[in-house]
């Protein structure tokens, strides 16, 4: 198993969580009458080929990131969009989002606040997950508490060291990754998702990450 690895590296440990986290979704699906409309923000195609979703009649898949991407598969879809105003999209026109580590990448709470509440309006249901802000390592750089350090500090970390995933990092990359990710507690998702179901992703007995869920089981 690569550790430093990307979570799109099929062999690291970030792939091997998304694997499990894919799997819990798969069976609150099977509670949802189908056929099914599904808006994926930030989502790749490749997500469904590997849930063994792709040209299945059954589901019908819109992926919405900032700008289009190349599908093949014949029930998926993309569009180009914003998660915090997805005006285009109707109330309830889709029977369930999905979101898998987006909602920490929007640099404001005010732009989380705004994600969350265009989830629940366009969805009937919805599946979000993150990783927990207080969780030792921090999933993005694989350095422990970095969360917390002085923004300086986590710059000149990236840049001037191999501390993060054994490598230095670009320094206009790293200011971005920086400034966009904004961590998000238990407390905070819950009050984003008022009545929210909670699984936990436990791993080395702590919470890594936080799914909210309001699927009926």
């Amino acid at each position: 198993m690569k550790i430093f690895s990307q979570s799109s590296d099929p062999n690291s440990l970030g792939s091997k969580f998304r694997n499990k986290r894919m799997q819990a979704f798969l069976r609150l699906l099977e509670n949802i009458p189908k056929p099914v409309k599904i808006l994926d923000l930030g989502g790749k195609e490749q997500t469904w080929i590997s849930a063994g979703l792709n040209n299945n009649p059954n589901y019908e898949i819109t992926l919405l990131n900032l700008s289009v991407q190349d599908v093949k598969s014949d029930n998926i879809k993309s569009v180009a969009g914003d998660g915090t105003n997805m005006q285009e999209f109707q109330d309830e026109q889709f029977d369930l989002v999905f979101s898998n580590s987006v909602i920490e990448h929007l640099y404001t709470l005010e732009n989380q606040k705004n994600m969350a509440a265009e989830i629940q309006r366009v969805g009937k249901y919805y599946f979000v997950q993150t990783p927990n802000k207080y969780f030792f390592i921090e999933p993005h750089y694989l350095f422990p508490y970095f969360q917390f350090l002085p923004k300086k500090m986590r710059f000149k970390i990236l840049t001037k060291t191999k501390l993060s995933r054994g490598k230095k990092w670009e320094p206009k990359f790293a200011q971005q990754y920086i400034d966009e990710i904004r961590l998000l507690s238990l407390k905070e998702m819950k009050n984003l998702f008022p009545n929210c179901k909670v699984l936990k992703e436990r791993f080395m007995l702590g919470n890594k990450s936080y799914i909210v869920h309001n699927f009926p089981e």
